[in-house]
């Protein structure tokens, strides 16, 4: 029962981070789903449960989403999935929160390193086949989707609304892969299906919250807060690997 408590608190208040700041909502999230639960379920939960957070997102955002951005960035990830699938790969805790805690590193990357603008093709397609391959075993890829809108011209409701088709489609493709452990019996005990919708609707919630206060926050302010934000919950996370390795 206090699992279940977490699951949905951690539901409702990751998601009013993600609906103002387009991220780290769902890192925290799958951080706290890998604390409470085996690896495998963790990704799958997380995926069940993100992708109806940023479908909502999407519902709510729809008339700003820069849908030619998607199509490319579908196909990348449409080939990270058909690629997965054909490897053998357990997932671990160890693995989750070593990914969850590098990933925010790639944030601070000089811009002239990787100059990406996700209105270019090539970078669209790339952008999707490296995020989806991520999201798979860490379960976000939130970071690097951050990076395909360094160079673009979308302004703040145009980058939360497209990435959260992107976030749709890399948890998508974790219940396309992990899916079919929520239907086992280990895991019907571990997530009763009550929580699951309960949690799904709080993080629906979340999101209307967040919306709201997007409206309130300055393009200047939106951009220079999100690098810190995910900075430090990705040493936060990366402290828990090294304790994992150690132990």
């Amino acid at each position: 029962m206090q699992a279940s408590v977490l699951i949905v608190i951690a539901a409702f208040l990751t998601s009013i981070l993600s609906g103002v700041f387009g991220m780290a909502g769902g890192l925290i999230f799958m951080g706290v789903l890998a604390w409470l639960l085996p690896a495998a379920f963790a990704l799958a939960l997380h995926g069940v449960i993100q992708f109806a957070s940023n479908a909502w997102r999407f519902l709510l955002h729809r008339h700003h989403v820069a849908w030619p951005v998607l199509l490319w960035f579908g196909i990348g990830a449409a080939a990270a999935i058909g690629l997965f699938s054909l490897l053998i790969f357990s997932p671990t805790r160890f693995y989750v929160f070593l990914g969850l805690g590098l990933m925010p590193i790639l944030v601070w990357l000089p811009e002239s390193w990787l100059s990406l603008d996700a209105t270019r093709r090539g970078h669209a397609i790339g952008g999707g086949f490296v995020s989806t391959g991520l999201a798979l075993v860490s379960g976000v890829s939130g970071p690097v989707t951050d990076l395909l809108f360094v160079r673009s011209k979308l302004n703040r409701h145009q980058v939360v609304a497209t990435k959260a088709v992107m976030q749709a489609i890399g948890h998508a493709s974790k219940i396309f892969v992990y899916g079919g452990l929520l239907l086992s019996a280990p895991a019907r005990a571990a997530i009763p299906l009550p929580v699951t919708v309960v949690a799904i609707l709080a993080s629906m919630a979340g999101i209307m919250v967040g919306g709201a206060l997007l409206d309130r926050i300055s393009e200047a302010h939106f951009r220079a807060s999100r690098r810190w934000i995910i900075t430090i919950v990705g040493a936060t996370f990366l402290v828990q690997a090294f304790r994992i390795a150690l132990a």
